[in-house]
């Protein structure tokens, strides 16, 4: 008998039903719960996984994001999934794609109907300045090639008793669309914008689609606080990004390059 809920479920028929035709590029994995679907897809690529294998997970146990920070989720309130990327020996290097990878979900919500999809340097997605996502690229290198397991987290209707929980401002889909699809459909349409993406990165890296970034900027042209483990504060006017997906800073003493690593960007 089927166990009742008040949310809708994943469901790989339906993800992959969703796809279309793009359901050949994808080995999607339902869980209930997990540690951590990009740790779930780690151990998956160690073994062999195909690029395109996707985990996506109800409840992650121990979620993580840039710099250590946990990744809260509760059953029906976020979506949460790790995709795959096998890049072929003596590609591009991977530089600004936690970058591309921000611009194509900002316009796959966006033709969901989302309106007010800002990017925050280097990897959150933003409505008003709240945080509704956020982006973790982990790579490893095989035999001469290169791998990338795509972490993307966001949240979709917020309780407001875990809300209460994340020390940051936050935001949810319910806010930035009049009608929130469902989770399955949701991620079916992530998961094509991606792969279309993905696919132009390959071709053209970072460069392709700097401008598509630059567009949902959200920080252009305001004063930053740039953080770092070990060092002291970098203050400076955003500027945008270049074609490797460092932040330009326009400081004192002229534009400096911050490459993303183990940085926080934060306002002034």
């Amino acid at each position: 008998m089927a166990v009742k809920t008040d949310f809708d479920q994943l469901d790989a028929l339906l993800i992959r039903a969703a796809l279309g035709a793009k359901a050949r590029r994808f080995h999607i994995e339902v869980l209930d719960a997990c540690e951590s679907t990009s740790t779930r897809l780690l151990d998956l690529a160690q073994a062999g996984a195909p690029s395109g294998s996707v985990v996506v997970c109800e409840r992650q146990t121990a979620g993580r994001g840039r710099r250590g920070r946990a990744w809260l989720s509760a059953p029906g309130a976020s979506l949460t999934f790790s995709l795959l990327k096998r890049f072929a020996p003596g590609a591009r290097p991977l530089a600004g794609l936690s970058l591309a990878v921000g611009a194509a979900v900002a316009h796959a919500l966006e033709d969901m109907g989302a309106t007010g999809i800002g990017l925050k340097w280097p990897n959150d997605i933003l409505v008003a300045d709240a945080k509704l996502g956020g982006i973790l690229v982990e790579t490893i290198t095989e035999r001469g090639a290169q791998l990338a397991v795509i972490g993307i987290g966001l949240n979709v209707r917020l309780p407001k008793e875990l809300a209460a929980t994340i020390p940051a401002e936050t935001a949810d889909l319910l806010s930035a669309m009049p009608a929130v699809p469902s989770r399955n459909l949701i991620l079916a349409r992530l998961l094509a914008r991606l792969d279309t993406a993905l696919s132009a990165f390959v071709r053209a890296g970072f460069a392709g689609c700097v401008e598509a970034w630059l567009a949902r900027h959200a920080y252009a042209g305001r004063a930053v606080r740039i953080l770092a483990d070990g060092v002291p504060p970098v203050e400076g006017c955003c500027h945008g990004v270049d074609a490797d997906g460092a932040l330009l800073l326009e400081t004192g003493t002229g534009i400096r390059r911050i490459l993303s690593g183990e940085v926080s960007l934060r306002k002034a």
